[in-house]
């Protein structure tokens, strides 16, 4: 069984719906997972904010935390999946952000920071949230398509960290 086909598997046993929030995957996460037959039933939306502006717009980022930690940071990558979680009534929110090349001095290509948020219930005031970096190697393309899979695959883990009661 291919890798996204026993994610979408799990999704279903444990009534998972998925809100993405994508910036370096430029909706990559959303797309291959919706390459499963079946898969409306475990995607709810997707939200790709490439623009800091966007970022903030869209997902209700905050321009501060965007000022201190930088595009690529789990800082912006937890409050990304927040945002995302509070505007849709999926019950898992993934988010992305990061770098495919050398195009910032302080950051190392293939730097790629994600978050995932789990909630009990649309109105869940305080979801578990889990975030880390991880740096791919590869060209650019390479790099979106293993930071898809890997946001996907983590999911499992995260998810039975929360149903463990440890955030």
């Amino acid at each position: 069984m291919h890798a996204v086909d026993r994610v979408a598997s799990f999704m279903r046993e444990f009534g998972l719906k998925l809100v993405t929030a994508e910036s370096c995957t430029a909706g990559l996460i959303a797309a291959t997972l919706a390459d499963v037959p079946g898969a409306g039933e475990l995607l709810d939306c997707a939200f790709v904010t490439y623009s800091p502006a966007a970022k903030v717009s869209c997902l209700g980022v905050k321009p501060k935390t965007l000022q201190i930690h930088n595009l690529t940071s789990e800082a912006v990558a937890r409050e990304m999946a927040l945002g995302a979680a509070r505007k849709s009534a999926a019950n898992v929110a993934i988010s992305n952000t990061g770098v495919t090349d050398s195009t910032d001095d302080h950051i190392p290509a293939g730097t790629q920071c994600f978050a995932w948020v789990f909630k009990s219930g649309a109105a869940d005031a305080s979801p578990a949230i889990y975030s880390e970096t991880v740096r791919f190697s590869g060209g650019r393309n390479a790099i979106r398509r293993s930071s898809a899979e890997y946001a996907l695959t983590q999911l499992l883990n995260y998810h039975e960290q929360w149903r463990a009661g440890s955030r």
